[in-house]
This record gives structure tokens, C-alpha cells and sequence, in this order.
């Protein structure tokens, strides 16, 4: 085992006992041999190619993956691609002109990169998608991510256990929302949700008043917010209040991520709702430093976090293990179908935060200082 692997393993002990997983290998299919091992020990250059600078987690987990591979020796080249498609394609065609070893690539649109991964493949370097899968392609070698699916149900479990909807008369009014059409991430933390959720719909403990409640997860594009805006969300809630709530109160918002999760707290407080009286309850995703404020004033009931670190954790030693030409740890081989091909898949676990576990989970995690919150 190399020096730099030994150094990724012992970053990710905890990441591997807290997910009870049992990880396999997936070989690669060149030879890298001793060239390989060579050319990882002398360095070599990494790509990695992040969505947008305009959302905090994508700028916190592009410095975290380029500080860790540049301490392992690797040279990077990580670039922003402002949410825009062919930004995005220019930055890799670039990138690949660089002749990296590997491209790390989160991509803004999942479907759009096939003819720029094919050049990729031609060239020899292989692909890891991170975080968000890429469809329509075989040249994705891997794929890490947090379970998506799991982020959902734990949305929809915690609208269910808040609102005691097993036991509690009800009806109570819901308004869900879901991720970026262009996102495949965003169909699985829908899905994951609307399956909790759905049952209460149809048994008219939980009704939709503005009428946007997917019959199936199948049609969850039909209430996404493009782009994840902010402002998007905000608007669209703002016209749901002022359309179907001329009388009553929405009691709980499904926001699929903090990002949208902030435009609907803005419409609310627009709308005159108050926290202590009428406030909903709002879910989100990330922990995003503006709605860990949020949350701690009352305003959001809960965020799942996905410690991205220890994405990035594992991401760094996936591209260890391809350079040096080890078998590449995955733990799912049969969930994620991009159409072209089932990619080797390693899943990291989510985790509920809420205003009570905002200093056990996120401070005492030392991802973020309590002065940072006001704490």
C-alpha cells in the first residue's frame, strides 16, 4: 500500500464504520502496472470540473478535493462553470487538452457531456462523477455520491413524525417542491420524499392546495425549480400564497435543498407569516451556513447534511487508486443506471440536522465554529 493511500484509508476509517457498508472493488480495465505506481508517486495532474461558485457547497467541496490531492502530490485544475452547460464543456475540452490522469467532473447538466467524455475516453483518462450522476454515457468509470434516495425519505419522515401524522386529525397543507429538472440527484431526493408522503396525500391527511403535487414520481419534473435558484423558488412560492391562500395557512413545505429552502423563507416572511404563530414547517439539504442561521431562528425545522469532506475524502482516494492502478472501492453496482451503463457507485450516508443537533453534529464536527453561527 502507498504512502498516499495509507493517508486517504486513515481519513476515511470513520466515514466507513459510520456507514456499516461493505465495500467492493472494482478493477480497472487498463494495465497501469508499475508505469502507474511511477507516475502517481512523481505526481500527475487531476482535473476537476465543479458546477458554480454561486452555491456554498460547490465552493467548499472543490477546495476540499483540490487541497487533498495537492497534498498527496497531485497537481489540479479546478474550474467553475457558473451553472452554464457549455462553460462547462469548454472547461473540460481544456482540461483534457491538459492530458490529466483523471477528471473529476460535477456536472450542471447530466445528459449534455457525452461527446466531451467520449474525447476523455479516447485520450485515456478515466471519469469519476461526483455527486451528481452523468447520463447517456459509457465513459463514466465511477460515480460517488451520498445516498439520494435516503436524503428524501429523510425529508418525509420527518414531515411525518412532526406533524404526528399517523395520529393527528389534519388535513394539514403542504407545498412541495422539487431540484433542478437538468439534476439527476434531484429525481432521487423527489422520489425518496414522495414515497413517504404520497400515502397521506391520497388518504387526505396532507393536501396540496396549489394543485402542484405530482400524481407520481415519475412527473417530479413538473414542480422543479431550474437551476436550484433561489429566486426562482421564491417567486413560484409567492404565487402559490397569493393564488391559494387567500384563506388558511400552509403548514409545511417540502424544499428539497437550502438553496430553495431560502427563497421560500423569503416569501413566507413576505407574506406576513411569523414564527411563534404561523410559521411552517420547511425542510432543506446541505446545511448551508445561511440556513444553519435559519434554523436556529426558528425559520427552517431541519437540513439533511451530506458532510461533503468526506466526499471529497473519497473521491481523493478513488483517483489514488486508479492512478496507481488499485482495485477502486465501490459499494453499489447495481442501483445507478445511466442508460448507457450501470456505474460503479461508492454511497455515503446522510444525517437529519435540526436546531437541537446543530452543535453535536456541524460544530462539535468542526464544520463550522460556533462563532460562525452565532453560538
Amino acid at each position: 500500500m502507498s504512502l498516499r493511500k495509507s493517508k486517504y484509508v486513515a481519513a476515511f476509517a470513520g466515514v466507513a464504520l459510520m456507514m456499516g457498508l461493505t465495500a467492493c472493488s472494482a478493477e480497472r480495465t487498463d494495465d497501469a502496472g508499475d508505469d502507474g505506481s511511477a507516475a502517481a508517486e512523481a505526481g500527475g495532474l487531476i482535473g476537476i470540473a465543479m458546477p458554480t461558485k454561486s452555491l456554498e457547497r460547490w465552493n467548499k467541496d472543490g477546495a476540499h478535493l483540490e487541497e487533498l490531492l495537492q497534498e498527496a502530490g497531485y497537481e489540479t485544475t479546478l474550474q467553475y462553470a457558473d451553472n452554464k452547460v457549455d462553460q462547462q464543456i469548454t472547461q473540460l475540452q481544456n482540461m483534457i487538452n491538459q492530458d490529466p490522469e483523471v477528471l473529476v467532473v460535477a456536472s450542471i447538466d447530466g445528459t449534455a457531456l457525452a461527446p466531451v467524455l467520449q474525447t476523455a475516453a479516447d485520450a485515456g483518462i478515466k471519469i469519476i462523477a461526483y455527486d451528481r450522476l452523468i447520463n447517456g454515457t459509457d465513459n463514466v468509470d465511477y460515480y460517488a455520491t451520498f445516498d439520494n434516495y435516503n436524503v428524501g425519505q429523510l425529508q418525509g419522515e420527518f414531515i411525518v413524525e412532526t406533524l404526528d401524522l399517523e395520529n393527528a386529525a389534519g388535513p394539514f397543507n403542504l407545498e412541495p417542491f422539487a431540484g433542478s429538472p437538468d439534476d439527476n440527484n434531484a429525481k432521487f431526493f423527489f422520489s425518496g420524499a414522495w414515497d413517504v408522503l404520497l400515502p397521506y396525500i391520497e388518504s387526505g391527511k396532507l393536501v396540496v392546495p396549489s394543485g402542484q403535487s405530482p400524481a407520481s414520481n415519475d412527473d417530479w419534473a413538473s414542480i422543479g425549480i431550474t437551476g436550484w435558484s433561489s429566486e426562482t423558488a421564491q417567486s413560484e412560492m409567492q404565487n402559490r400564497l397569493n393564488s391559494f391562500y387567500a384563506t388558511g395557512k400552509v403548514d409545511v413545505v417540502l424544499s428539497p435543498n437550502d438553496s430553495l429552502a431560502l427563497g421560500i423563507v423569503q416569501a413566507l416572511e413576505g407574506s406576513g407569516y411569523a414564527v411563534g404563530t404561523d410559521w411552517p414547517l420547511v425542510t432543506g439539504q446541505d446545511g448551508d451556513q445561511a440556513n444553519v442561521m435559519n434554523m436556529l431562528a426558528d425559520k427552517q425545522a431541519m437540513t439533511v447534511w451530506k458532510d461533503t469532506r468526506t466526499l471529497g475524502d473519497q473521491v481523493a482516494l478513488m483517483v489514488d487508486q486508479i492512478v496507481t492502478g488499485e482495485d477502486v472501492d465501490v459499494n453499489d453496482t447495481e442501483t445507478y443506471d445511466n442508460g448507457n451503463k450501470v456505474v460503479p457507485t461508492f454511497l455515503l450516508p446522510p444525517v437529519v440536522v435540526t436546531k437541537d443537533t446543530v452543535q453535536s453534529i456541524l460544530v462539535d464536527s468542526d464544520f463550522y465554529s460556533a462563532s460562525d453561527l452565532g453560538l
